[in-house]
């Protein structure tokens, strides 16, 4: 089975085109390419797909095997990959994913792209369930919520899936592995939440760690990224642009309208894809076992 590892701000993913290579099991699969020690190493697996209504589709794996709605990081690597192997003819393109069609604009340099810009379509606030909600008296915002033992200050949007926002002074004193693995598992929100905690350091821009539901901690989160402006702009703590600083490199992020409530205007999420290596599986995509 043929691949390419890519990455967007070090959140990386294997990339397989079902076309020529299909894949039976992708749970199973994700799980062992993308073991750090016994796989290639990753946070994911994408495979990228044919689609009737969009130029691709993508269907994303955590490397826990889980079924993922979106990513920012890794959309903007479907992107790099249809293009620059030829799979569109635009560097204008609609990719399908779970959490519906999203456009992206592709820039490149020498022939290769670098930088993408995605619509991320409108965030939307969360209740406790991790339903959408419209009415500010159900959703969770700047809310407090229990997590080992000490009260946090929860914003919840989704982005085409469902994120946890907790605004702090300092990011020294935040124990990623702890909290954010406690609130991203919180039996407040069924099927799990993407935890994010940040630091505002001026109205354009802002600082953020993240631990996502399925892979842990990661370099960057596209979508939380994305979530983390909603939630900032929502409590009036940052206006549109905005710069996003993550371990693994910056976002930026910009509303389409900005005189619009946050909850109206498209956000616009802009950040490099780059290709790290290809390379071929030997296991295929039938895999069973990491053993095999």
């Amino acid at each position: 089975m043929q691949f390419v590892k890519m990455h967007g701000l070090g959140n990386d993913y294997i990339l397989v085109h079902t076309v020529t290579d299909p894949v039976t099991e992708p749970s199973i699969l994700a799980r062992s390419i993308s073991d750090r020690h016994r796989g290639v190493g990753s946070d994911g697996l994408i495979l990228v797909t044919p689609s009737e209504v969009a130029d691709v589709g993508m269907q994303i794996y955590n490397a826990d095997g889980s079924r993922a709605q979106m990513c920012g990081n890794g959309i903007r690597c479907v992107a790099k990959y249809a293009v620059d192997r030829g799979l569109c003819s635009s560097a204008t393109l609609r990719i399908e994913t779970d959490a519906g069609v999203r456009q992206a604009i592709c820039a490149a340099t020498g022939g290769s792209v670098t930088n993408v810009q995605i619509d991320m379509g409108s965030p939307r606030f969360l209740d406790r369930s991790g339903r959408p909600v419209a009415d500010e008296d159900t959703a969770v915002i700047d809310r407090p919520v229990p997590v080992n033992g000490r009260t946090l200050a929860v914003t919840c949007v989704s982005i085409g899936n469902p994120h946890a926002v907790v605004f702090v002074d300092t990011l020294d004193q935040v124990d990623l592995a702890r909290d954010g693995a406690a609130l991203a598992s919180s039996p407040l929100f069924p099927g799990g939440i993407n935890a994010h905690f940040v630091r505002i350091e001026s109205p354009h821009d802002c600082t953020m760690v993240s631990w996502e539901r399925g892979s842990g901690a990661t370099q960057a989160c596209g979508t939380g990224a994305c979530a983390v402006a909603a939630a900032a702009r929502r409590l009036g703590r940052i206006q549109y642009p905005l710069t996003v600083h993550l371990p693994g490199g910056d976002l930026y992020i910009e509303q389409t309208e900005s005189d619009k409530p946050v909850n109206q205007g498209h956000l616009l999420m802009t950040g490099p894809a780059e290709e790290v290596f290809a390379g071929v599986w030997p296991c295929g995509g039938s895999v069973r076992d990491g053993s095999e």
